[in-house]
């Protein structure tokens, strides 16, 4: 007897069990399942648009691989000085030796990498910026539905993973993820930290793994230090043994949480928040103590070899003679249009102080006006401030950039407040959305790409033209 041919299955055959369960609305696998493929969607673009050189060879400015290689070595200062393919731009010299004074955490994730490699020159530091891109609107999307979850956001699934990837490439951190180069580097490292960060810090919920995230953060972005007012404020309304209260004024408010507050668990959550913070600081001072003499976490960067090494000089690394400058290029910045009736090589150019934020994406309008508020809100908002404060009293604008870069260290918690705000998502909100993305896909092919491309660019090398010249 003849075996009957098999049958096809129909159209209508249940799902497998175990597809199933992966695929259950509201389930952690579903949110995981989803947030790997906002992953592996944000690595094909970026590596698609990075193109095959910053795929397949080292980048100029690889001085992360070269701190790396430093340690493998048993040393803190480049044992073969700066590389002559870099220019000797943002090398710290001091006392005779040549250092990396960026923060070092990339530098460490790197390690493995550059040991098998053998040298800095035979690692591929962009490839790996790439791998590592899509880290951050992945985490940002667990944020988001943690926020959805737990009933602080009334967003869908669906308009969290569109944030996502909207953060993805509808900012300045597009150009950022293809860029490869040391500070773009540490954009990228920075984010997906802010991010881990932001995931672990809502509800206090894993106190040790924030403050390690902070630390880590810390030694890649220092602005990212001042992101703790959200750990620890909600640390101390998971405290507050009868929730936050509600009624009097400020201070009123204030005096009563605190008698609410179960101050032997506040004092456990903050004791485990804080020690690796310490520690990782104390490991940083160390460092700089042995390379610079000063046991700042942030000491090194005044001894760059940089023609602007002046203005360090006489104003600081920080201060508010930078806050004009810096103010101009976050927010006024718009392209430059040519002449009457002269002829141009392009229909526009931008200045390498960068585009205004909200030009590059006028998503960050929606921000001006909540419709809801609350205290997750307020203390976001907080945290957030306190980044950009920092950023804009920083001796340097952000040059060299498409839009501005610093932007990322607090992108993140920009992103909550959109979902957080519970702003309509209407037709001019998804036109600002594909404006965004428009506007930051050209500045990811284009930026520093050289040849025909860097006709859209204007670069002066003493960065103080701002403004299109009369």
């Amino acid at each position: 007897m003849s075996t009957p041919p098999p049958r096809e299955p129909s159209p209508d055959a249940p799902v497998s069990p175990a597809i199933s369960r992966w695929l259950t609305p509201e389930t952690r696998s579903r949110r995981l399942l989803i947030a790997a493929g906002i992953y592996v969607a944000c690595t094909i673009v970026f590596a698609t648009v990075a193109g095959r050189e910053r795929m397949s060879e080292h980048t100029a400015f690889n001085h992360y691989a070269h701190l790396a290689d430093a340690w493998l070595h048993g040393r803190q200062d480049l044992r073969n000085g700066a590389p002559a393919y870099a220019g000797g731009n943002d090398f710290a010299e001091f006392e005779g030796k040549t250092y990396i004074s960026f923060p070092p955490f990339p530098a460490l994730l790197m390690l493995p990498m550059v040991a098998i490699a053998g040298s800095p020159e035979n690692f591929r530091d962009g490839q790996f910026m790439v791998w590592l891109a899509g880290v951050g609107p992945a985490l940002l999307f667990l944020v988001l539905e943690k926020l959805r979850r737990t009933g602080r956001s009334s967003r869908s699934e669906t308009f969290d993973a569109a944030l996502a990837l909207l953060f993805a490439f509808g900012t300045v951190y597009f150009f950022t993820a293809v860029e490869g180069t040391v500070w773009f580097a540490a954009h990228v490292v920075g984010v997906g930290l802010a991010a881990g960060y932001v995931l672990t810090a809502l509800d206090a919920e894993a106190p040790f793994v924030a403050g390690l995230l902070v630390a880590c953060g810390c030694m890649t972005r220092p602005t990212l230090t001042l992101t703790v007012p959200l750990f620890a404020l909600e640390a101390i309304r998971v405290a507050c043994k009868d929730g936050l209260p509600t009624e009097g004024d400020f201070v009123e408010r204030v005096r009563e949480t605190w008698r609410r507050v179960d101050k032997a668990a506040l004092a456990r959550s903050y004791a485990a928040f804080a020690a690796p913070i310490i520690a990782v600081l104390a490991v940083a001072g160390f460092m700089n103590y042995s390379r610079f003499h000063n046991p700042s976490p942030f000491a090194g960067h005044e001894y760059l070899g940089v023609v602007w090494r002046s203005r360090i000089d006489r104003w600081g690394l920080f201060g508010y003679h930078y806050l004009s400058k810096n103010l101009g290029a976050m927010l006024t910045i718009l392209p430059w249009l040519p002449p009457h009736g002269a002829r141009a090589a392009a229909p526009f150019q931008i200045n390498e102080h960068g585009l205004a934020l909200w030009f590059t994406t006028p998503l960050y309008l929606w921000l001006l006006r909540p419709k809801r508020r609350g205290w997750l809100y307020d203390v976001t908002l907080l945290t957030a401030v306190l980044p950009m404060a920092m950023d804009l009293l920083y001796q340097n604008s952000g040059w060299r950039q498409f839009g501005y870069r610093f932007s990322n260290d607090y992108a993140v918690l920009l992103f909550v407040l959109l979902a957080l705000g519970d702003r309509p998502a209407g037709a001019l909100f998804r036109v600002a959305a594909a404006w965004g993305v428009a506007w930051n896909l050209f500045g990811a092919v284009t930026f520093d790409r050289g040849g025909p491309a860097d006709r859209f660019y204007f670069r002066e090398g003493s960065q103080t033209v701002l403004y299109q010249p009369d």
